[in-house]
């Protein structure tokens, strides 16, 4: 998108504003088909919990994918926005007994990664087809926040638990029909990952009636100039040709499955907050926005670096400022960042801000949640209205005193 269409919609819907560009979303789910495009049966299931709204879940649908969901409530949203039972893949953790039944009797595949659940699921429906999460114990993310697949994890069931596991398949008799894991985001090394696939393949040998092998997801996109990413394209030479050969050994085909969320929507974001103030102080140069960690956290939560641009001046000298939030605490942004000079009311651009940002907004300070755009054909479409004061008295009650 250029800066021109992104200061029009700001003008045309408000600010603060996430904007979503649908080509961009096309072109990564193309891009991963196509680097697996010898795999007879694939399955892309994107992580809805990236970015949930429905006119994305929608998109990505009319591309052929399938959904990864978290939650029984995101299991409604996919079967709202037209997803059939039997494309979404239900993976909790931590999820009550109950949630996973009602999810599984609405025909959804479920994924399993603790051992007590297995065994009682397994004892109560053995015929319900169940995919088994295993950790891997690989970290293959630089992030200890965003890596799942280390020995201290909460995910997955250990693969040195692969014993218990096959006992209580023998004892329930209950159909195992996937496997199933993920190692965490932002892959730096495919070898890595190709390395935990291979503990993959060794914990599927184990079970005859496989239906398909989910290898999550994961992949790291550039958040920066000259940033690295995982190399998609030789990840699907060196996985399609090991898994080729896995599936012959195995006797029958499978499906390959991934799970991508980031990889699909983040750098298909926009985030446009207008600048209210300039601050100078004995050391540093403020640029206070219409926002703040509310609407946009992972600065503060990961530590991760969006870039910035004052797409109102483009062509400005460039200046050192930090960049912060209105909300009564510490909300930064950036610190020190070169960005063309910036006046107050400019609107400033962050990148890559289509995955786990607005999905991570909240009403902090009672503030509203900003609008959502869907950037197709040259046209804006509004997919979520700004928040009004009616929003946050929903659900409230008050109580004559």
């Amino acid at each position: 998108m250029q800066p021109k269409d992104l200061l029009y919609l700001a003008e045309q819907f408000g600010n603060p504003l996430y904007v979503y560009d649908a080509d961009k979303i096309a072109f990564q789910y193309n891009r991963l088909t196509t680097a697996f495009a010898k795999v007879e049966k694939l399955r892309i299931n994107y992580a809805m919990k990236a970015l949930s709204n429905i006119s994305i879940l929608k998109l990505l649908k009319n591309l052929g994918s399938g959904l990864d969901t978290v939650s029984i409530q995101e299991v409604q949203l996919g079967l709202h926005a037209g997803f059939t039972p039997d494309k979404i893949i239900f993976t909790p953790n931590g999820v009550s007994f109950e949630e996973i039944e009602e999810v599984a009797a609405m025909g959804v595949q479920i994924n399993i990664d603790n051992l007590s659940i297995l065994e009682h699921f397994g004892a109560k429906h053995p015929k319900v087809p169940v995919c088994i999460r295993i950790n891997p114990h690989v970290m293959a993310g630089g992030n200890e926040n965003i890596s799942v697949g280390h020995i201290d994890s909460k995910f997955g069931i250990s693969i040195y638990q692969i014993p218990h596991v096959l006992r209580i398949v023998e004892n329930t008799k209950m159909n195992i029909n996937g496997i199933h894991m993920h190692t965490g985001s932002d892959i730096l090394d495919i070898e890595v990952f190709l390395y935990a696939s291979e503990i993959l393949f060794d914990t599927a040998r184990q079970f005859k009636d496989l239906e398909f092998l989910d290898f999550g997801s994961g992949f790291k996109v550039p958040y920066k100039k000259d940033d690295i990413e995982t190399n998609i394209e030789e990840l699907g030479k060196k996985l399609t040709k090991r898994f080729l050969a896995f599936e012959k050994e195995y006797g029958r085909e499978l499906t390959l499955a991934f799970e991508p969320g980031k990889f699909l929507v983040s750098e298909a974001g926009y985030f446009l907050a207008k600048v209210n103030v300039v601050k100078q102080t004995t050391s540093t140069v403020f640029a206070g926005i219409d926002s703040g960690f509310n609407h946009l956290i992972r600065p503060m939560f990961y530590g991760s670096q969006h870039v910035i641009e004052n797409i109102s001046n483009p062509k400005g000298k460039e200046r050192f400022y930090t960049v912060v939030g209105y909300i009564c605490e510490t909300d930064t942004f950036a610190n020190n960042r070169r960005i063309a000079e910036i006046h107050e009311g400019d609107i400033l651009c962050f990148r890559n801000a289509g995955a786990y940002c607005f999905s991570m907004a909240s009403n902090y300070n009672s503030r509203f949640k900003p609008a959502e755009v869907l950037w197709k054909d040259g046209k804006g479409y509004l997919i979520r209205e700004r928040e009004t004061f009616d929003d946050l008295l929903q659900n409230q009650i008050m109580v004559e005193l």
